[in-house]
């Protein structure tokens, strides 16, 4: 007897590690968070290739998580600083996510090189508690445990039959 599945290639993890599951594409999109636009920046702060930069810009560019805006130096020819979209943004609980679990398995024995806080937009108050990232439903029901947590078809889904076993 077969069962049906969800086909695995019909998969938004995938869709998302095609823009993004290349190493450098997500340390170009950290770095864009931290403050960095120039194409000379995100060489100097990653020491990567220039050839593959170029290469990662222009997929995050067509994928739609960074925006190139026009600029030009006095005296130089027009040149692009990068911009991150509201896509782009939306990486942030991402990146933190990876963080915590580098920060749990890999950091040094010394600890984390990088902890994120708590910066209130509201500039009256202060709080600079460490951030971290929460499962929740959306019943409320927050501070999930990873195993709590289980897949079902969504409206998307296509199905595909597996052999039984």
């Amino acid at each position: 007897m077969e069962t049906r599945r969800i086909d695995p290639v019909n998969c938004s993890v995938a869709r998302a590690l095609s823009v993004v599951g290349e190493r450098w594409s997500l340390l170009i999109v950290r770095e864009t968070l931290d403050g960095a636009s120039r194409f000379g920046e995100f060489h100097s702060r990653l020491g990567i290739a220039k050839n593959l930069l170029a290469s990662r810009l222009d997929t995050l560019v067509t994928a739609g998580v960074l925006r190139r805006v026009p600029y030009q130096e006095p005296g130089d020819r027009q040149r692009f600083a990068y911009q991150l979209t509201e896509q782009g943004h939306a990486l942030r609980p991402t990146l933190l996510a990876l963080l915590e679990w580098g920060d749990r398995y890999l950091a040094d024995p010394q600890g984390p090189s990088v902890i994120v806080r708590h910066r209130p937009d509201d500039g009256a108050s202060t709080c600079d508690a460490p951030v971290r990232v929460i499962l929740e439903c959306a019943a409320g029901h927050d501070h999930l445990a990873p195993e709590d947590v289980h897949r079902t078809p969504g409206p998307g889904a296509r199905f595909v039959d597996a052999p039984s076993s």
